[in-house]
């Protein structure tokens, strides 16, 4: 059975499409998306508990990250010189990076390679100026989390247009599922 639209094409438009969202007065990162849209094929791809799962996850890395941020902004300064404040950064990053590791022993945050995701989505966001605000650490707080959230939706979007005339039953029965329906078997 034939697919409606190939996944190339759908995901190719639905990739387009994250310009308008990241493009506006916003200044969102689209780029997010696609960090949490190829995270949801490696947590075993589109379904709702992967979702969900990332959901969770990201946000946590997010805010790990934006920890690392706040307390910089607080000791940062109070040391001079680069080495010294690359000590403090290390310092910093040791101690909120093993809560972090700590933390995906909870059930709830048990998908680490998503809070790290996130964690990198955050800097990226912070660091590369992007937000409703520039330079606000709870601005690209809340940017790259909104942004992360919509992976998942992507993904299951790209799958959904995908999916032949004949529902996804037919597609298995023919081997020519689409790519989010054989990853989330």
């Amino acid at each position: 059975m034939r697919e409606r639209i190939p996944h190339e094409i759908a995901a190719s438009v639905l990739a387009a499409s994250t310009a308008f969202i990241g493009g506006t007065a916003l200044d969102l990162p689209p780029w997010a998306i696609f960090i949490s849209w190829a995270a949801t094929f490696l947590a075993g791809g589109p379904s709702l508990p992967v979702a969900r799962r990332l959901w969770v996850a990201m946000p946590a890395g997010s805010f790990f990250a934006l920890v690392i941020v706040l307390v910089m902004q607080q000791v940062g300064g109070l040391v001079s010189g680069q080495l010294a404040r690359d000590a403090v950064l290390a310092a910093v990053i040791l101690v909120v990076n093993t809560v972090l590791m700590y933390t995906g022993r909870l059930r709830m945050f048990s998908l680490v390679p998503g809070m790290f995701l996130g964690f990198a989505s955050y800097f990226a966001t912070f660091f590369g100026g992007f937000g409703f605000r520039a330079g606000d650490p709870w601005a690209a707080w809340l940017s790259v989390v909104a942004m992360n959230a919509l992976g998942p939706v992507f993904a299951h979007l790209a799958g959904r247009l995908t999916f032949p005339v004949g529902g996804r039953a037919a597609a298995a029965a023919d081997g020519d599922a689409p790519l989010g329906a054989a990853a989330a078997r």
